[in-house]
């Protein structure tokens, strides 16, 4: 369990001022980040007010999630403007103003409305594809219940929504706090925990990766993943193939391949970039470890991938360097140059 505030809020530091939505995000994923890397990535995001929003806009950028939830939390950021809706004029002619928020006062600079305003949460509800649970008080005097009612129609199932009868928008009340925390337990039990375990277990033979001979040549298999695809794999006829379908390696490039094309495509569709297709070239070999100048491996051989990226649209140098480093950051490009696990056992 991580819990953390946003800059400037709560119990963290900082100034409130210098953040917007889009960095409050980058910040969620930031803290999945540092999970994944020290213990395991969450498997579950839980976010209060503009952290309900920002777990929505969130979630489809941390793979590992399978549940959310959201608290008393509005259907559009730009819903925040609302709240100061009076301070706004002075905001956009003089940079900046102080506002009370729930009786605490803040900055609000322009850059903020000008973030909140470009935002499209309800198209990362629509195609968020994680278990939801909406929780809101009717008498929410900050965010209207009818925000809750957007977020939970713009969501696939499954999807929950349960009322806070009278609870306030901070749930100040200690009962209320109560409440929210029991039934957030009680039905995320389905997606983390014993349960969830269990159900992977029943389902995880449907959803496996199996590879059978065909007889057909000395290396040509049958590949099915999940329900409802079918592959081929061989080795070329040099290799003693029959050369079927592409080789091992062949698809080990493919999944670094893919993942790095469709982490660049969020990268960009959250930064708005202008990226156009992308297109990316890998080539596989085995190496003398003497030859690779910063390997650790000093002996014996090494394997070598080689990863070209050709990116179309209008970008500049900084952005286009900037994308190359997101490339690095694709979860098949992490499991590769991390330790790995793989616990190999004979079944009947």
């Amino acid at each position: 369990m991580l819990r953390f505030d946003f800059t400037g809020l709560g119990h963290s530091g900082g100034e409130f001022a210098n953040t917007n939505f889009s960095s409050n995000v980058d910040d969620l994923i930031a803290a999945a980040d540092y999970l994944r890397n020290t213990l395991s990535a969450p498997s579950i995001l839980i976010g209060h007010s503009l952290g309900g929003a920002a777990v929505l806009a969130a979630a489809g950028r941390i793979s590992e999630v399978r549940a959310v939830v959201t608290i008393c939390a509005p259907s559009d950021p730009q819903h925040v403007s609302h709240v100061f809706s009076k301070d706004i004029n002075t905001i956009e002619a003089e940079g900046e103003a102080n506002v009370t928020l729930a009786g605490r006062a803040f900055t609000i600079k322009k850059q903020f409305l000008d973030d909140i305003s470009s935002q499209n949460l309800s198209k990362a509800v629509a195609n968020m594809r994680k278990a939801l649970l909406v929780l809101h008080a009717p008498q929410d005097d900050y965010v209207d219940i009818e925000h809750a009612s957007r977020i939970f129609l713009e969501a696939k199932h499954p999807k929950s929504f349960v009322t806070l009868d009278n609870a306030d928008h901070l749930l100040s009340r200690r009962s209320d706090a109560i409440y929210a925390a029991d039934v957030i337990a009680a039905w995320a039990s389905r997606y983390v925990g014993k349960q969830a375990d269990i159900e992977t277990e029943e389902t995880a033979e449907p959803q496996a990766v199996v590879v059978t001979e065909t007889g057909e040549g000395r290396f040509a298999q049958a590949v099915s993943v999940g329900r409802h695809h079918r592959l081929r794999s061989d080795e070329p006829q040099a290799l003693g193939g029959n050369n079927t379908g592409p080789s091992p390696y062949d698809f080990l490039m493919t999944a670094l391949g893919t993942c790095t094309s469709m982490t660049l495509r969020l990268y960009a569709e959250h930064k708005k970039i202008p990226l156009g297709r992308v297109t990316v070239t890998l080539r596989h070999e085995k190496i003398h470890a003497k030859d690779c100048a910063d390997c650790e491996t000093r002996e014996g051989k090494i394997d070598r991938i080689e990863r070209e990226i050709a990116l179309e649209g209008d970008l500049d140098v900084a952005t286009r360097q900037r994308l190359l480093e997101i490339a690095d950051k694709c979860p098949v490009h992490r499991s590769l140059t991390s330790e790995i696990n793989i616990e190999s056992r004979l079944i009947d």
